[in-house]
Formats: C-alpha cells, structure tokens, sequence
C-alpha cells in the first residue's frame, strides 16, 4: 500500500471514529436536562430535537420585524433596554461587571449607517435577523444552532460546544460568547458559561401570542412584528407600501429583519 493510501485510510478512519463519538455524545444527552442555576433548567434536548422547539411553532407561519429608521431617534435605546430587562443580560446582569468591553453580551445593539453618496446618518437596531438561509445553522457542527418551523433562530445550550463557527459566520455580529459564571438568570432564557447566545426574537412571548420586548417597549412606533407569511397581517400589507431593505441581501441569507427609510 502507497504512503498516499494508508494517509487516505487513516483519515477515513480518524473520521469514522470522531462521529461515533459524536452520535454517542448526542445519544447519552438525548432527554436530559441540565439546571444551570436555581430554578432555571434547560430544554431537553428531545424537545429540540422535536423541530418545533416549542409548541405552537409551525412552518405556516414565518415572524418577522420591520423597522421603519425614520422613527429611530438618535440616542434612543429603548429597545436594547427593553431586551436587557426582559432577557436578563446587559445592565443590571451578573456578568455585566465581570466581562470587559469586548466580551460584553449583546442580543440587541443601535448602529449607525452612513449613505455615500448624500452623507446622511441612520440610526437602527441590529440584532440576530432570523434568516431563511442561516448560515449559522449551516456551520454549527452539532445542530446547537437550529431554526424553528416558524423561522425563529435559537441556539440549544445543552449541545452548544462554544466552538463559536456560528459568530465568524453571522455577517451581522448578532451572536455573543458567555465568558463568565452567571447568576440571576430568567427562567425562560438560561445562559450558561461556554455557550454563544444571541437574540431570540423573544420566542416565550411569542408563543404566547405576544410581541418582542423590544416591539413592545417602543412608543415611536418604529417597530412591528407580524406573520410575513399572511398577506394580511399588518406587518405585510404595510410591505407591500413601503420600500424596505434587507441589510447584506447579497449574501443570500433573507433575513426576516426588514428596514424601511434606508
């Protein structure tokens, strides 16, 4: 056997062996969960697996936001308040202190956006933009990074191996690294050391039949979170009136984050 060869075998081997491993790590985990802290446990990673990741999630539906920039005023951070407050990270969190700068979590963030050729600025949310195409989901080497039926993008924390794939491939930096111990955590979004977290489109109220926190929390009327698949719904009758953008729509990723006034 050439040298050539038995490289060829041995890496096939190699191979075999690494998703064994991964198939008997997978299936060890199946059905368990994991309490993070008092009175916060993880989904089962049988429920994940569902799909659905929650009832109710269904592929008739597709959540999406559209966010008018004209009603964005300059300085105004209620929405990141908003997610901060609702989602347990930011100001006030156990890990805000802990981390420095760069290391910061952040589910929701105010960006600015600069036209060439008239020069005028733009203030707008930037947070995870739920995407048709994620390319997080299509990196993530054990499924942790999973889209709903509903298009809703989550990150499942019990197989999430901090490899981070997922934050080099989001071209919208929406996704953060949990770098320290936490405490004081919401019940219905666990973050634990080690894992990427990012927004979640506030998907425990949306499965209640209520809006984000952020779409709720702003009085300027700037956001609106609707089905994009009924033609009815408010969200799309006003699309279908207004020019509106998808940010980096050349990469194919459709977003379900639209913005008018850009």
């Amino acid at each position: 056997m050439s040298k050539d060869e038995n490289r060829s075998e041995q890496q096939a081997h190699e191979a075999q062996v690494v998703d064994a491993a991964r198939r008997r790590f997978l299936g060890q985990a199946a059905g368990a969960t994991a309490i993070i802290a008092p009175g916060v446990t993880l989904m089962t990673i049988a429920q994940a697996d569902s799909g659905a990741a929650a009832e109710g999630a269904s592929s008739a539906k597709r959540w999406g936001m559209l966010v008018d920039t004209n009603k964005c005023e300059t300085g105004c951070n209620d929405c990141v308040d908003a997610c901060q407050q609702e989602n347990g990270w930011g100001a006030g969190s156990s890990d805000e202190g802990l981390s420095d700068s760069r290391q910061k979590a952040q589910w929701i963030r105010t960006v600015t956006v600069r036209d060439k050729e008239t020069k005028h600025t733009t203030q707008l949310p930037m947070m995870c933009q739920h995407c048709e195409e994620p390319p997080c989901v299509n990196v993530c080497p054990t499924g942790a990074s999973m889209k709903r039926a509903d298009g809703i993008v989550l990150v499942d924390k019990h197989i999430c191996i901090g490899c981070r794939y997922c934050m080099m491939a989001c071209p919208y930096k929406a996704r953060s690294f949990i770098h320290e111990s936490l405490h004081d955590q919401k019940s219905h979004a666990p973050r634990g050391k080690g894992t990427v977290e990012s927004c979640t489109m506030c998907v425990h109220r949306v499965d209640r039949g209520d809006q984000p926190a952020c779409v709720e929390r702003c009085d300027k009327g700037a956001m609106m979170f609707g089905d994009l698949n009924d033609p009815n719904s408010r969200i799309s009758r006003k699309l279908a009136r207004v020019s509106s953008t998808q940010i980096r729509a050349d990469l194919g990723t459709k977003p379900s984050i639209r913005y008018s006034g850009i």
